[in-house]
């Protein structure tokens, strides 16, 4: 079948679920109203676990989800308080700060706190100034530089670099000493085109995606191959154990605790377990790594976080059980119970209009690569909840081309420059930021910036261009009810 009666092929069956409509133009819902992630009873600062966790299955799992939800809002410091270790780089000072929307453990939130960061004295202003990209109401990013540079500043295309170019240091902070660190010169990078950004991913069901067995995404993977849509996809696979790797922007990380430790390191800094020593830019680490003075700022040794022999006596065994861990341990405990979001069925347009978008969504060939629920998870031997369970993540968890328009020329794992992990699409409704770097919150707009040369997406969006602008809508809304 080529192209044309595919297209065809897909708008007749489009037509069968919706009607006439009078909307004219199509617009996103934005961010959608009611219970936080659709679940009664979750705040902001609470987020929900699972269920079998909230029923204290096994006995204890409810007081280690607790402990972890506290860790991942604690503030760092450099070396004064509970909570030291931060820098000698960091991006910011709690988990929290940057995964805050709808909930604790979501995305970036509306209000940037990283914009605020020498209002709020958590650098130094003699040492440190917000980059162009970071905006009072823009996302929390990360940088990175796909080349190292020339003498003049000039990125080299022969020296890939991809690292993560920290945007702050603790320079001037009390604690800091004789610790004098200069931020990367980002402007320099914008005004040569080597610099891209990250934002933040949602951890919401991470537990039910890391207990998804090989098997099961392989089979995915293979009922898609026909999908006569120019889309293909591979898995990005851990370098240590050969098996899918599934975590990350481009599915870099395998599990939740490499995740927790990666980040632990990278975003503030703080050696762990996983991650034993302070990270140096990648520029100091192809020359001679951190200064001394630089090094061991909390004064306990390495690495800062770590496991704790010693804890606070309870009468709760479960509670004391609970401070043993290292953070790193807990923040992927606290990522593994946290309960998936819950779809609405009436919100935004009515049932209606999400039914028919969803079939709309599959009939364009969407849901190819943004795989609605995959059947099923293995038996688990962490909570009942996490056994034999569906993953309604829409995701295939592979990683796909997606062409000149979205690339970022860094490779991690087998993910190359322009290849990226499906995101999981549940939770979206509520989202404010959309791709990889933050570059839009208008919906419609990240729908279309799928579209580029090399990208495996083109007929699907073009399908999706074919559609009226009321179909167009109802796609909207379905996406906006996730």
């Amino acid at each position: 079948m080529d192209s044309n009666a595919r297209l065809a092929s897909g708008l007749l069956v489009a037509a069968a679920f919706t009607v006439p409509s009078i909307v004219l133009a199509q617009s996103d819902p934005g961010v959608r109203p009611g219970a936080i992630n659709g679940q009664q009873g979750a705040t902001q600062t609470n987020p929900l676990p699972l269920s079998s966790v909230t029923n204290e299955q096994p006995q204890g799992a409810l007081e280690f989800f607790q402990n972890g939800l506290g860790r991942f809002q604690e503030v760092e410091t450099v070396n004064t308080g509970p909570n030291v270790g931060l820098g000698p780089r960091f991006n910011f000072v709690s988990c929290s700060g940057c995964h805050a929307q709808p909930a604790i453990g979501g995305s970036g939130p509306a209000t940037n706190p990283q914009f605020a960061a020498i209002k709020n004295g958590l650098v130094s202003a003699a040492d440190n100034t917000i980059p162009a990209f970071l905006t009072a109401n823009g996302p929390t990013r990360e940088a990175r530089f796909p080349f190292f540079t020339n003498a003049n500043g000039t990125p080299n295309k022969n020296s890939p670099n991809g690292g993560v170019e920290t945007i702050f240091t603790v320079s001037g902070l009390s604690g800091a000493s004789s610790c004098n660190l200069r931020q990367p010169n980002f402007a320099q990078a914008v005004a040569n085109n080597n610099i891209i950004f990250r934002i933040p991913t949602p951890v919401f069901g991470a537990g039910l995606v890391e207990n998804l067995d090989d098997s099961t995404l392989i089979a995915v993977r293979m009922r898609a191959a026909g999908n006569n849509l120019g889309i293909a996809g591979s898995f990005n696979h851990n370098g240590n154990d050969g098996t899918i790797a599934r975590f990350g922007w481009k599915a870099q990380n395998k599990s939740l605790l490499i995740f927790a430790g990666e980040a632990y390191n990278v975003e503030m800094g703080i050696s762990n377990e996983l991650f034993a020593q302070d990270r140096p830019l990648p520029e100091e680490e192809q020359a001679s790594g951190l200064p001394a003075g630089c090094l061991n700022l909390g004064g306990n040794g390495y690495p800062e976080d770590a496991t704790n022999f010693t804890v606070t006596a309870n009468s709760d065994q479960a509670t004391q059980n609970a401070q043993v861990p290292a953070d790193t341990t807990l923040f992927a405990e606290f990522m593994r119970l946290l309960a998936p979001p819950v779809a609405s069925t009436t919100t935004p347009g009515g049932a209606g209009s999400i039914e028919q978008g969803q079939g709309l969504f599959k009939a364009v060939g969407c849901a190819v690569c943004h795989t609605p629920t995959i059947h099923s998870t293995q038996a688990s031997n962490v909570t009942t909840s996490l056994s034999d369970a569906p993953v309604h993540a829409f995701s295939d968890f592979e990683i796909h081309d997606m062409g000149t328009g979205l690339a970022d020329n860094v490779s991690q794992g087998q993910a190359n420059g322009d290849q990226f992990r499906s995101a999981p699409l549940w939770g979206l409704g509520q989202r404010i930021f959309f791709m990889h770097d933050g570059r839009t919150s208008d919906l419609l707009e990240a729908i279309r910036q799928h579209r580029s040369n090399g990208s495996e997406a083109n007929e699907v969006i073009e399908n999706f261009e074919a559609l009226g602008a009321g179909q167009k809508q109802e796609v909207l809304n379905f996406l906006r009810s996730l």
